[in-house]
């Protein structure tokens, strides 16, 4: 059932509406493009999504990768679909010109992304991944490095990953095994163990560039002592021809969803003869990867809101062409009966999805737009500013798309009922998809802590004072629109609310020590996400009111007022959950620190 995945209506809205997109023209960086030319990204965008990636969607989920005889197979169109978005530029479409890119603005390319989730998320990830890795090469890595690898990654000839996590490890990096023994050669030699790598190998590329977290012998130990290496499945010899490296795939992870990309564990060294060539300074590495992973945790909550997307333009599609019951008020079973669209509850899971999602889209489009202005501002304090703005709402950008995403396509499965069980529709295999983003670039108690236990303090809490100062501009603009200022006054009262229980937390901080400060980081993560969501909903509700002033089609008409229905949703719906977060966040009760392992007993 090929449908529609993302409102194109409300991407553009995003855009050049709230975020006005177009003011970054202005700038000599981005003097190149108009709204004309973002335009035709966007529409290409939608054509590559449409055309090449949603008709295998469904196929490359049934027919998963495999390891065959050492070679990990995945779907010929993958080759296609790496080719496609390499000879189009769509790899290096950020990337400055002088590694042939495009410098296009990251809130028109996290735009195409959405579409590109949306159609296929497992397909986006192999030319997601070489994006990622060739920005992270370009920006520490040495001439000698660049040289090698940029060009063949940004062409999706070769594919990039991201290797970080071991079987003992986990998240937790201080314990990493993997080793790197220094040379007069200049390479290090490998060796150790990897999983959980995504597109970690493939027979759809020529070669595999792992970018590798390892421990220098003789090193600090934790994560001082971490370094970063470009780790190649097959090198270059001295007659500068290509060598396998001394890499094996010992397994591909059969997944519950997010099936067509090859999810592998790599034996690294086993004969030892795996060349890593290290990338910046030793004993940086950690501090390097948290580009890329920073990248990729923004992506993921991308990647969630698209998939939500689709599954709720999926259930909305059937819920107008449905028809089950009749009005709750009629009293002939002979009248004819309605769609399900027409029942109140089923008009509360769909708000319930498009608050979501297009709050979803909303966060992702403002982390762009930062990072956006990162790239034209010479000032060191606007600098700072929006870098620390990008920080304090990168786990905020991956978790709440990721865990309300579970939620959102949970309620259109629930939409169709019984046939959103079944393989007959798409959404089924939205929501096995969907469950992956919780858990990558850093599970939801990782985000939590991240935020908790670093953003909100770090420079003095200046950070979270900046974020602070966001949302009251939105609010005061906000008192101005009728419609809005009760909901400005809601959000107000939030953001106290939100201070009260930071003060709060980092006092327990003082009196008891981190584990008691951390012990509900996740509560508090889920509570600034719900506040940073409805802040999202009030910029985009004062837009709608001054649209609203204008004499509109009726097309118009009722995207505005959806919109505006969707923000009172919220209000009214999601933002009094945050009460009885705040309640337990106040509770001193240590219950989870001081509950006793041997109490979970049978």
């Amino acid at each position: 059932m090929a449908g529609k995945l993302v409102s194109m209506r409300n991407l553009k809205f995003l855009l050049y509406e709230v975020f006005d997109v177009c003011t970054l023209t202005e700038y000599d960086y981005y003097k190149q493009f108009n709204r004309k030319t973002f335009d035709m990204f966007l529409d290409a965008g939608l054509e590559l999504g449409t055309k090449l990636m949603q008709p295998v969607y469904e196929e490359m989920d049934r027919k998963p990768p495999e390891l065959v005889d050492g070679v990990v197979k995945v779907h010929p169109q993958v080759r296609r679909i790496l080719k496609e978005f390499g000879e189009g530029g769509w790899i290096g479409a950020r990337f400055p010109v002088e590694f042939d890119g495009e410098q296009l603005p990251l809130q028109i390319l996290s735009a195409c992304n959405l579409i590109f989730c949306a159609a296929n998320f497992s397909a986006s990830a192999f030319p997601g991944m070489n994006s990622g890795v060739a920005h992270l090469i370009t920006s520490y890595g040495d001439d000698n490095l660049k040289e090698k690898y940029v060009a063949k990654l940004l062409s999706g000839q070769w594919q990039g990953t991201m290797a970080m996590t071991e079987p003992q490890a986990g998240s937790s990096l201080t314990d990493l095994n993997t080793m790197a023994e220094p040379t007069d050669e200049g390479f290090y030699k490998i060796t150790g163990n990897k999983i959980f790598i995504s597109a970690g190998d493939h027979d759809c590329v020529d070669n595999v560039v792992h970018l590798m977290l390892a421990k220098i012998k003789g090193g600090p130990p934790g994560v001082k002592g971490i370094s970063l290496f470009v780790v190649p499945k097959k090198r270059f010899d001295e007659n500068g021809k290509l060598v396998l490296n001394d890499i094996v795939v010992s397994q591909v992870f059969h997944k519950m969803g997010y099936r067509g990309t090859p999810t592998t564990e790599l034996s690294i060294g086993e004969n030892d003869d795996c060349r890593g060539y290290l990338v910046g300074d030793e004993y940086k590495g950690l501090s390097y990867m948290f580009q890329m992973m920073n990248e990729a945790r923004i992506g993921v909550g991308a990647a969630a809101a698209a998939t939500a997307s689709a599954a709720y333009y999926a259930a909305l599609e059937y819920s107008r062409e449905r028809p089950q019951g009749r009005n709750i008020a009629a009293k002939d079973p002979l009248t004819p009966q309605v769609p399900i669209i027409e029942h109140s509850d089923v008009k509360r899971m769909l708000l319930f999805q498009k608050a979501v999602v297009e709050g979803s889209f909303s966060i992702v489009m403002q982390c762009s737009k930062y990072e956006d202005m990162l790239s034209v501002v010479s000032d060191d304090e606007e600098k700072e500013k929006f870098a620390l703005l990008l920080d304090i709402l990168t786990p905020i950008a991956k978790n709440y798309p990721s865990e309300m995403g579970v939620h959102s396509t949970s309620q259109s499965i629930q939409c169709f009922g019984g046939y959103g069980y079944c393989e007959d529709f798409p959404v089924e295999q939205y929501f096995r998809d969907m469950r992956i983003h919780p858990i990558h670039e850093g599970t939801t108690g990782i985000q939590g802590m991240d935020i908790l236990g670093r953003k909100v303090l770090m420079k003095n809490g200046k950070a979270f004072s900046l974020f602070l100062e966001e949302v009251r501009k939105t609010i005061a603009d906000a008192r101005d629109c009728s419609e809005l200022k009760i909901f400005a006054e809601e959000l107000s009262n939030t953001l106290e609310r939100l201070q009260e229980v930071t003060l709060h937390l980092i006092g327990i901080a003082q009196e008891k020590g981190p584990e008691y400060f951390l012990a509900d980081a996740t509560l508090y993560l889920e509570l600034f996400g719900i506040i940073t969501i409805s802040w999202q909903w009030l910029l985009q509700s004062i837009t709608v009111d001054k649209a609203l002033q204008n004499e509109l089609s009726a097309s118009e008409y009722n995207f505005y007022q959806g919109k505006l229905y969707t923000c009172k949703y919220f209000f009214r719906y999601e933002l009094p959950k945050i009460e009885g977060l705040a309640k337990r966040l106040m509770d001193k009760d240590p219950l989870t620190v001081e509950m006793e392992v041997n109490f979970f007993s049978d």
